[in-house]
């Protein structure tokens, strides 16, 4: 007994450190490092979200303020800004915008109706980024605006203006201005199609299943 006892008085003044259990801190537990390629790919991430949040934050004040001068009454808008479309119209000969046939109006009453109360929401989601809720309403408006442009784009390129009678307004005649009206419109089919793909690749805005535990 009395061996024991010194034994026990030996272990406790003894200058060793005694045998401690896993610590916070330690290699086990530690968080790791994120290493470069993290970082790279965070990057991008954030670099593309606010593209995207500026595309939808300046699509506001271009459908409120000038698309849609195709669509309401003209009386709406003051005189400079009828001046801006009349001369951005002729300037760049865009027949859909001197003079819009109905189906590009039923296009633009889309755009009012469905997608301008959809920017802001979604200006919001991608300035703050990995919001998960804004993947499928991305993927609805991305595909409808593609498919919107479409025909848009189509004729622009291949729609003979000299001798469409569904065209009262000058459109583009050389292949120069046919490019060059192809060049205002295709960011708006481009991005979507990068919004398309972005919302259904990237695992930052896929919701993970639930199991259910039996």
């Amino acid at each position: 007994m009395e061996r024991a006892r010194r034994r026990l008085l030996d272990t406790l003044h003894s200058d060793e450190p005694m045998d401690a259990p896993c610590v916070a801190g330690n290699a086990a537990s530690a968080p790791a490092r994120p290493n470069r390629r993290t970082m790279g790919a965070l990057g991008v991430r954030r670099g593309l979200e606010w593209l995207l949040g500026l595309y939808f934050l300046s699509h506001v004040p271009i459908t409120l303020f000038l698309d849609l001068q195709a669509l309401l009454p003209r009386e709406l808008y003051p005189l400079e800004l009828r001046n801006l479309m009349e001369w951005y119209a002729k300037e760049f000969k865009d027949p859909l915008l001197q003079d819009p046939p109905m189906w590009f109006k039923s296009f633009l009453f889309c755009e009012l109706v469905f997608q301008l109360p959809f920017f802001p929401f979604a200006a919001y989601a991608f300035f703050k980024g990995g919001c998960k809720w804004i993947r499928i309403p991305a993927i609805i408006y991305s595909v409808h605006t593609m498919t919107t442009l479409i025909p848009i784009l189509s004729t622009f390129l291949f729609e003979d203006f000299s001798k469409a009678s569904g065209f009262k307004a000058q459109g583009p005649k050389t292949f120069h201005e046919r490019l060059t009206l192809l060049s205002v419109y295709a960011p708006y089919f481009l991005i979507p199609l990068m919004i398309l793909l972005f919302m259904l690749w990237s695992p930052h805005y896929k919701y993970e299943e639930k199991r259910k535990k039996k």
